[in-house]
């Protein structure tokens, strides 16, 4: 399998582009800067990859920690690199739009942007400097990476947040900077959105009101899609399962199993035998909704690239929906002694040319 060796790799933009990796089938190779550099490990790591992505750094800091800090790693990356026995062909680095606008921030990662750059010109290598705005996404951390993620973490624990500076932002989602970063589409403005900071808290109170009833908020935009999966990696702890309200009397059952406020949709249903599961995949993007209609079965989320496994367990006379977190790997275990009847839905109708169902075991 080809690797890809990268600082910052257990951080946040680290993570997304991890699982991005993963869909093409490519093994990281994570390489630990600040006091945890260690040369020999970095060379070893660096050697043979197909490219080096330098994502690490600080910036939430005193004015010294960000101007030390960022161009220590950048220089531990660019020692790595150049030691490496068979150096990378490719060498990326996580820049940031604030890079030009005269910041203590801002310089740290220019003048860190010039020494990978040195170093790969030294090893012959391409650099590739991607330059890249406001960050937001699935598991950011509250009050550090973004606005997004505080507001998020804040809403999702029944708190009210405030706007202090009402200015204008320009976002990207995270899965988005990381498919730039791999060079899976080209790096540029053209997938950033504009928005107000109080208009992305008004977005998000919208979100988690209409979340909040079992119902799926409207994600018949790409932005919106991305703030609800953002949204809802605050929610796996507190919201799930989601409980179904259940009528029945002696014609039999019923049950609502999902209302959508907006975007495309496509639902599927399965018929599983005692014994057997379904899944073992994660989704980049896409939303999903499990719901037992008739029978047991155990539901099971593990965070990708973590341990710690959630269990829910289901059962078709106390309905339950079940959405499966982006980024998070999941299958179906029909627990019961006879067949077990599964609905799926999803918020997008079905590409196999774009699946974005990658192969992950639970």
């Amino acid at each position: 399998m080809t690797h890809v060796a990268m600082s910052g790799a257990h951080g946040f933009l680290g993570w997304h582009t991890r699982l991005a990796l993963l869909e093409q089938s490519c093994q990281t190779k994570p390489i630990a800067v600040g006091d945890g550099f260690a040369e020999n490990v970095a060379r070893q790591a660096m050697s043979g990859a197909t490219r080096a992505i330098h994502i690490a750094g600080v910036n939430r800091a005193d004015e010294r920690d960000l101007r030390e800090a960022n161009v220590l790693f950048a220089r531990q990356f660019a020692a790595a690199l150049q030691t490496a026995t068979v150096p990378p062909p490719v060498v990326v680095y996580a820049n940031s739009t604030q890079a030009s606008n005269g910041s203590v921030y801002g310089e740290a990662k220019k003048r860190s942007a010039e020494i990978v750059s040195d170093a790969a010109a030294k090893i012959g290598a391409e650099f590739v400097d991607v330059a890249l705005p406001n960050l937001f996404g699935e598991h950011g951390r509250p009050f550090y990476n973004a606005v997004t993620a505080t507001f998020c973490h804040l809403l999702a624990a029944g708190e009210v947040p405030s706007v202090e500076n009402d200015k204008e932002l320009t976002l990207l989602h995270a899965q988005d900077a990381a498919d730039m970063l791999i060079e899976a589409v080209p790096a540029g403005p053209q997938l950033e959105v504009r928005e107000t900071v109080s208009g992305l808290l008004r977005r998000l109170q919208d979100i988690a009101d209409v979340y909040s009833t079992g119902a799926i908020p409207d994600v018949g935009t790409p932005f919106q899609r991305d703030l609800f999966n953002t949204y809802r990696s605050y929610t796996v702890d507190s919201h799930l399962p989601i409980k179904l309200a259940r009528h029945a009397d002696d014609r039999g059952a019923f049950f609502e199993v999902l209302r959508a406020h907006g975007g495309s949709g496509q639902t599927s249903f399965s018929t599983t035998v005692p014994g057997i599961s379904r899944g073992d995949h994660f989704h980049r993007r896409k939303i999903e909704r499990f719901t037992v209609l008739s029978g047991s079965a155990t539901i099971s989320l593990r965070k990708v690239f973590s341990d710690r496994v959630f269990e829910f367990k289901v059962d078709g006379n106390q309905p339950v929906a079940v959405d499966m977190p982006t980024g998070w790997a999941h299958n179906i275990v029909n627990t019961g002694d006879e067949t077990l009847f599964t609905s799926f839905w999803t918020n997008e109708l079905f590409d196999p040319n774009e699946p974005d169902t990658i192969a992950e075991a639970v």
